[in-house]
């Protein structure tokens, strides 16, 4: 995937940049930008990596002060294509802007639209982050959806692929305002940000989150969906608040019989297992089905993992029969070891039957 989307800063895409800031800025001189892009290390950069190059190549390219740059980047940022190669406008703001707080902000706020400005207004949060909570009191008001966004995604404490913000990933109370106000946002892009921040601050502070969502947990459906999406890794640890608030308890009159599992398997194959899980409860029941894989790492040692296979009712007395496969085959983000694995099957956040079975 990483290797996709660096490909997306290819020669076309420079080219259409050059092109873009030559007809608004005809003394650019895009035969020694593209000589600096192409230099010898260009085809080794990761995604990041080769937006910080664009970035350093237009400013030793452009001689310019830094608001004159501004002017001319806002003017082509809204020719060339949206989407995550727009992240080398923002980005020229976080390298080169910090010393120019207003002009800064105003540049990122409007970047965010054609793209988003969430890796760099990190910096700016780090070097005053109540200023910065202020600004996005302000965003998460705006007309814009991506500017609401980035109210949120720019102060997620563990954003992915950003800088981590350490201050907020110890004290995230100043988060809480801006999540409040963004809570019943109309639009799911907004939603998902909130939810993805929630999760964040509950890998940190899980106690704080699930009050947030006892708290605001029946308001209306959007905001219910933010919850169950924002305390979706404390579910899969199988916090019972968690999973209680959304009618997933631990239930003894659900049980799962017959499990059978491949017994020896080659890496590349896939592990088949089929289980039976049987409600005795007089009741229409609530249930969230998963299976935790324990698998052997390197050193010899485990590493489990949950996946999910369904959720939803069961009648009384009803019996269900589940058949799954899961794939051995090596991936970029996990590879596989031989050695004795464990699968268990997961109910509610219960472990209810547990086989083992051999990887060669």
């Amino acid at each position: 995937m990483a290797e996709e989307l660096r490909n997306l800063f290819d020669q076309d895409y420079i080219n259409e940049l050059s092109t873009s800031i030559k007809s608004e800025y005809r003394n650019f001189d895009s035969r020694l930008f593209q000589s600096l892009i192409y230099d010898d290390m260009w085809n080794e950069l990761a995604l990041k990596q080769r937006v910080r190059h664009i970035t350093n190549c237009l400013h030793k390219t452009l001689a310019m002060e830094f608001v004159e740059v501004l002017e001319l980047l806002k003017k082509v940022a809204p020719r060339c294509r949206g989407g995550l190669t727009g992240i080398v406008f923002p980005d020229y703001v976080e390298v080169y802007g910090l010393e120019f707080w207003n002009e800064s902000i105003d540049a990122l706020e409007y970047f965010t639209q054609f793209s988003t400005s969430e890796f760099a207004v990190r910096p700016f949060v780090m070097k005053n982050q109540s200023l910065m909570i202020e600004q996005f009191l302000k965003w998460s008001k705006h007309p814009n959806e991506h500017v609401r966004r980035l109210a949120s995604e720019g102060s997620r404490p563990r954003l992915p692929w950003g800088i981590a913000l350490t201050s907020l990933k110890k004290d995230p109370t100043p988060i809480f305002p801006i999540l409040e106000n963004l809570k019943e946002d109309p639009s799911l892009y907004v939603r998902k940000s909130v939810a993805n921040n929630l999760n964040d601050i509950s890998k940190d502070h899980p106690e704080i989150v699930l009050a947030i969502a006892k708290k605001w947990y029946g308001d209306n459906n959007d905001t219910n969906w933010i919850i169950k999406r924002g305390i979706r890794t404390l579910m899969k640890k199988g916090d019972q608040q968690a999973l209680e608030l959304f009618g997933f308890g631990i239930n003894p009159n659900l049980i799962v019989e017959e499990l059978t599992v491949t017994d020896k398997l080659t890496i590349g194959d896939a592990l088949s297992f089929s289980f039976q899980l049987i409600s005795s409860d007089e009741k229409l029941t609530k249930i969230r089905v998963e299976y935790a894989l324990d698998f052997v790492k390197a050193n010899g040692k485990h590493s489990t993992k949950l996946f999910k296979i369904a959720e939803n009712v069961i009648n009384p007395d009803e019996k269900r029969v589940y058949t799954k496969k899961h794939s051995f085959k090596d991936l970029t983000t996990r590879k596989h070891y031989p050695g004795k694995h464990k699968i268990s099957i997961v109910v509610n956040g219960e472990t209810k039957a547990s086989e083992y079975f051999t990887v060669v």
